[in-house]
Formats: structure tokens, C-alpha cells, sequence
């Protein structure tokens, strides 16, 4: 019995220590083994079961694929004195697993470092450029040009983009450049850097908004004089054709009035020239006509006695009138 129990106390104990000395390595990671807190041997990089010594030995995983990191957003003044806040990524990865087991034991640290060396050349990049330069892609590429501006207003540089040497794309491939050479001693490949966000300073920030303003209100003044200028020569063309409208009417009018004055009396020479009773009859009434203008309740006539307009006054007989 004693013996059976010894037997299988003997197996628990290699079980466990054969457990103790075998580990596993995933495809996404390399590990490095210490010893009393020592690397020993190389790193092991390839994926499957491992044999390790039980107790003494330790295993310290390593990431091995391709990491992030995402710095906060930072306060720098550009060439032109101009406070920007840069908010900046990257991408690494760990190619040297001992170098950086070594030097900075985890991923935390490594991230730490990473914040002061991107952090600093970052600051030395954007204080050696203008803002210009770190805000435009590429200098190739040809700006849009506000349309709505004068030649005048283009001549002042208002709403023109001012040339640039190199562009954002060089800029972080400067930081790119400075920085990898700075992170490769610490067994780390750093694979790409980008900037996130751009923008102004808190500070300045109102001052550069005030700017934008002032250009878009002297526009919109521009447009306003314009404005005012189209309604004044609206108006003038309104009027100049409203009177020449009445002048062509009033013209019209007194052509259709002459013409017809000229058919009327054409009408009358023929009604009254086919006999002399008839020319005698037109003078008669046409005289009979023109004392209803001429003669009023008291009105008085001085005429001579061969007056064309007497004779028919001095031809009535009174009686007749009383008569009547």
C-alpha cells in the first residue's frame, strides 16, 4: 500500500514537472527565456510546444505583430510663430526581441519611450517649417482659387494659398527618418507616421477665425456695392424705357389722330363739294358749330360788317327766333 502511494506521488511530481517545463508559442508571439532573471539562448520566434527547465527557467512573451501607438494631442509653435496643436500616429513593431526585452522589458515602457522620441522630433519638425508646409499635402498640387475674387483682391493674396517647398508628406517623412533611426536601438522597426489632426492653438485661434472673417466681410461688401450698382441701373433702365414706351404711345396716339382728322375731313369734302348748295350748307352749319364755342351767356362780339362770321347773324330774321 505504502508502495502504491509513493508510486503515484512519483508520477504527480514528474506530471508536474513535466508540465512546468513545456510552453506553448502562438503565431503572434516570441518569447524570450530567463533565467534568475537573465536571457538565455536566442529568442524563439517559431510557433508550437516548447521545452523549457521547470522552475529555474521563465518564459516573457513578446508581441510580435505590428502595434499602435496614439500620442495626445500637443501645444507646438510652428516657423512662422503660429501655436498648433499636432495630434500625431504610428505603427511599429518589435524585430529585435532581445534588444528590446533588454532595454525596456514590456510594451508599456516601449510606448513611453515612443511618446518622448516621436514627441520630440515632432516638435522639431513642425518648428522648422511653416504652417503652411505642414498643413498642405503635397507642393504639386494646384489650390483652388476663390472665384468670387477681383483681380485687385488676388493681387493682395486674399483667399490664395502662399507656395510651399515640400508639404505634409515630407514633413512626416522627416519625423519618420529621425525618429527610426532614434527607436531601432531598442529592437523596434517603426513601420509608418502619420499626422491625425491639425489644428489652431486656443490662443490664436480667434485671431485667425477674426482674419477669415474680415476677407469674407470685405467680399460680401463688394458684393453689396455690386448689388446696389445693378439695382441703380435697373431702375434707370426702367425708367428710360417706361418713357420711351409713353413717348412711342403718345406718338402712336397722335398719328392715329391726325390720320383719322384727315379721313374725317376727306369724308366731309366729299359729302359737301358735289354741288354749291351743298358747299354752301357746309359753311352754314360749321359756322352754326363754332358759335356754340364762341357765344356764351355773356359773351360779346365786336365784328365788322364783312365779317365771314357776321353774315350769317346779319341774314336772321328776329321774329323767327321769337317765334320759337
Amino acid at each position: 500500500m505504502n508502495k502504491l502511494i509513493t508510486l503515484m506521488v512519483m508520477l504527480g511530481v514528474a506530471a508536474f514537472v513535466l508540465i512546468s517545463s513545456i510552453y506553448t508559442v502562438s503565431e503572434v508571439e516570441q518569447m524570450i527565456i530567463t533565467q534568475f532573471g537573465k536571457p538565455v539562448g536566442e529568442p524563439v520566434t517559431t510557433a508550437g510546444l516548447k521545452i523549457k527547465i521547470p522552475f529555474i527557467q521563465q518564459v516573457n512573451p513578446i508581441e510580435k505583430r505590428v502595434l499602435e501607438w496614439d500620442g495626445n494631442p500637443s501645444d507646438m509653435p510652428t516657423k512662422d510663430k503660429l501655436y498648433i496643436s499636432v495630434d500625431l500616429f504610428a505603427r511599429w513593431r518589435i524585430t529585435d526581441p532581445l534588444q528590446y526585452f533588454l532595454r525596456l522589458r514590456d510594451e508599456r515602457s516601449a510606448q513611453s519611450r515612443l511618446d518622448d522620441i516621436l514627441g520630440s522630433e515632432t516638435r522639431n519638425a513642425v518648428a522648422k517649417h511653416e504652417l503652411i508646409e505642414i498643413i498642405r499635402t503635397t507642393r504639386d498640387r494646384e489650390p483652388l482659387r476663390d472665384t468670387l475674387l477681383t483681380d485687385a483682391e488676388r493681387d493682395l493674396n486674399m483667399g490664395s494659398l502662399v507656395p510651399i517647398q515640400k508639404g505634409r508628406k515630407l514633413v512626416e517623412q522627416e519625423i519618420f527618418a529621425a525618429a527610426a533611426e532614434k527607436v531601432e536601438v531598442f529592437g523596434i522597426e517603426l513601420l509608418d507616421i502619420r499626422f491625425k489632426r491639425i489644428n489652431y492653438n486656443e490662443s490664436v485661434r480667434p485671431k485667425i477665425y477674426d482674419r477669415m472673417i474680415s476677407e469674407r466681410r470685405q467680399i460680401a461688401e463688394r458684393f453689396l456695392s455690386e448689388g446696389n450698382g445693378e439695382a441703380a441701373r435697373i431702375r434707370g433702365n426702367r425708367v428710360r424705357d417706361l418713357n420711351k414706351i409713353q413717348s412711342e404711345a403718345y406718338r402712336q396716339v397722335e398719328e392715329i389722330r391726325g390720320l383719322a382728322d384727315a379721313k374725317a375731313t376727306e369724308i366731309y369734302a366729299r359729302a359737301y363739294n358735289q354741288n354749291a348748295e351743298a358747299v354752301a350748307f357746309y359753311e352754314f352749319t360749321r359756322t352754326m358749330e363754332s358759335y356754340k364755342f364762341i357765344i356764351a351767356e355773356n359773351t360779346t362780339l365786336v365784328l365788322s360788317t364783312d365779317s365771314e362770321l357776321f353774315k350769317f347773324l346779319k341774314g336772321m330774321n328776329p321774329d323767327i327766333g321769337e317765334n320759337q
